[in-house]
């Protein structure tokens, strides 16, 4: 009885030794994995701010692509009215705005349909994040003329510079270039 006791504790050994090898392969594999992992992430992490750091460049460079001819009259895009809620923090209010785009020509103003979809979703998104306190002064209304701007920008394929100064200094940094309320009523 002792011998096929024995039998059992041989193989025993052996599958042990069998997992500690097939264990290590795995922890080997595994790091090898993480270590690729990791290189990769920081490859496509520099990468990245190379695109950023060149894209900084371009950006300086777009808004002396785009010229405002102030011989020609200037070009407006009406919007269809918007009513939307406002943030519900201080009871139901609504808000109903009839918008104006002022654009750098009519070219932009034709293209600008296609984006239209996108743009007016951007703008709902804008103006229902809102509280009625934000909108009831003139600087309220002239940060959210100025953010709806800038989405419309963003939509068009432009980000605002990430330098104030540069916007000033340079001109126009998006094909829009004011955004007018026509009507602006808060209930």
């Amino acid at each position: 009885m002792s011998k096929p006791a024995a039998k059992p504790d041989a193989e025993g050994e052996e599958k042990p030794k069998k997992g500690k090898k097939l264990l290590i392969i795995i922890l080997v594999v595994v790091l090898l994995l993480v270590i690729a992992g990791g290189a990769a992430a920081f490859l496509l992490l520099k990468n990245k701010h190379a695109d950023e750091d060149e894209g900084g460049s371009h950006a300086a460079e777009a808004p002396a692509k785009i010229k405002v001819d102030l011989s020609q009259p200037p070009t407006f895009v009406n919007l269809e009215p918007f009513t939307v809620n406002l943030a519900p923090a201080e009871g139901d209010h609504y808000l109903q705005v009839m918008l104006v785009l002022k654009v750098v020509d009519q070219q932009v103003a034709d293209q600008m349909a296609a984006y239209m979809p996108e743009i007016r979703h951007e703008i709902n998104l804008v103006l229902s994040s809102r509280l009625p306190s934000e909108v009831a002064t003139v600087p309220g209304r002239e940060n959210l003329a100025d953010e709806i701007m800038e989405r419309t920008n963003y939509v068009l394929g432009f980000e605002k510079p990430r330098d104030d100064r540069r916007r000033h200094d340079a001109g126009p940094w998006g094909p829009v270039l004011s955004v007018l309320f026509n009507s602006f009523i808060v209930q």
